[in-house]
């Protein structure tokens, strides 16, 4: 055991945690379900930046990272085995330095750690390139979730071998949606589906015109509803979703034909309304790989890398751009994939199961650190 104690293991997950993305909220629970797996009887602890919802939803405990001293931080580490980054994007400009902080401190404190399928980029700040460059170099064990990635990390100057595998997010098992929870929200369970998902503009995703994009996906909206007889169902994937899905919907020629989900639901009663869908178009990337998880045709709206990655490895069609200007060529590549959704969907389900597989690496690299830590 690390520092030769004998006491039970005691491991640190931190993340962008505490309600504030479903993605991320999926992540964990699928890095918490694997470390179970691994160790049983391990203590684990989640740093996470609304601790009492973290605790609330997940039954464990959890600490605040993101407004302590670093004395305070140095108590919240004491005693820890090993501490976990992990994952999704969450090496982006304006987080990256606060997320490293904690990590940072642990290797000054002698404690391992391992990235758990983390996601890097955009990052252009000076501060923070250094900061990530030099905490990744000194990282334990890592594995990123895709190839851009480690592009963005090689081009900051990273040296060390990186793999690539895949979310973790990819493994997380959907849980039922009913029809009755359908009703609640005014959707129709009897008649086509079509699943939308528009985030907002912001460091993440600072390219994006508002007016633009809004354009764009209520004309998706309004041609789906008409020409395939659908429904259209806005899915925000956190609270800043939900005034943009509005936003398009009220650009809709036809927006009684849209609803936008108003309820509070976990990221597995989100993967499960999924099975509901005929056809997804979306922004978000985990709403994405839920779709995908069911067997949705997918059409991805890639405003960044992560997106794009994933599109190309699930097979799936993907613009080069989210511009009012290309409302033709998607409402074409549409049709088409609506015509081929039969084949569409086989062809999901056969490459989210290699997905799958390549997760499942995440938790061996995992279990290999931890065995080499404490070895059972």
């Amino acid at each position: 055991m690390a520092n030769g104690r004998c006491h039970e293991l005691r491991i640190g997950v931190l993340g962008s945690y505490g309600g504030l993305n479903l993605g991320d909220e999926a992540i964990l629970a699928c890095v918490l379900d694997s470390l179970r797996q691994i160790r049983p009887a391990a203590q684990q602890v989640v740093f996470s930046r609304h601790p009492e919802h973290t605790r609330a939803c997940f039954g464990t405990p959890a600490v605040g990272y993101t407004e302590v001293s670093l004395g305070q931080l140095a108590e919240m580490e004491a005693g820890l085995d090993l501490l976990i980054l992990g994952g999704g994007g969450i090496l982006h400009d304006g987080l990256a330095a606060s997320v490293m902080r904690p990590v940072r401190l642990a290797h000054r404190l002698g404690v391992p750690t391992f990235g758990y399928a983390i996601g890097a980029g955009p990052l252009t700040g000076h501060e923070e390139i250094d900061v990530v460059r030099d905490t990744v170099e000194q990282m334990t064990d890592l594995t990123v979730r895709d190839h851009e990635s480690i592009l963005v990390l090689e081009g900051m100057g990273v040296t060390r071998e990186i793999s690539a595998t895949a979310d973790a997010a990819v493994l997380l098992e959907p849980e039922e949606f009913t029809e009755e929870m359908l009703l609640r929200e005014g959707i129709d369970g009897q008649t086509r589906l079509v699943g939308l998902s528009v985030r907002e503009p912001g460091r993440a995703a600072d390219n994006l015109d508002e007016s633009s994009y809004h354009g764009l996906l209520a004309e998706v909206a309004d041609f789906m509803t008409f020409r395939y007889d659908a429904q259209a169902v806005f899915i925000p994937m956190e609270r800043g979703d939900i005034a943009h899905s509005h936003a398009v919907l009220s650009a809709m020629s036809a927006p009684e034909n849209a609803r936008v989900l108003n309820r509070t639901y976990s990221p597995g009663q989100i993967a499960g309304l999924m099975r509901h869908l005929d056809f997804a178009v979306g922004m978000r990337l985990h709403f994405l790989i839920f779709a995908a998880r069911a067997g949705v045709p997918i059409l991805p709206l890639p405003y960044a890398g992560k997106v794009f990655d994933f599109a190309q490895t699930i097979g799936a069609p993907a613009l080069t751009g989210i511009e009012r200007r290309q409302a033709g060529p998607l409402l074409a590549q549409l049709d088409r994939l609506w015509d081929e959704r039969g084949a569409c969907s086989t062809m999901l389900r056969e490459r989210f199961q290699v997905l799958r597989e390549r997760a499942r690496e995440n938790q061996a690299r995992c279990r290999a650190l931890i065995d080499r830590l404490a070895p059972v």
